[in-house]
């Protein structure tokens, strides 16, 4: 799978918002299907590994905006 990245520039909270909330629906299409997939046919450690690649999911997202924000030094 091919990573593509789309440059937005967030200018007001409202910005923000919208684009929290489009990640949001993204991550959860991309990965939640496999957590439930997981918790209905998996066993124990499935279910961790597929849960864990949502919170990653979800900590890269938010690393990325963090790493936008930051102006280089």
């Amino acid at each position: 799978m091919i990573e593509q990245s789309e440059v937005m520039t967030i200018s007001s909270r409202s910005d923000f918002a919208q684009w929290a909330i489009e990640r949001a629906k993204a991550i959860v299409a991309e990965e939640g299907g496999n957590l439930a997939l997981a918790a209905r046919d998996g066993d124990d450690a499935q279910i961790a590994d597929t849960a864990n690649a949502l919170g990653q999911a979800i900590v890269t997202a938010l690393v990325e905006v963090f790493d936008g924000l930051v102006s280089p030094e």
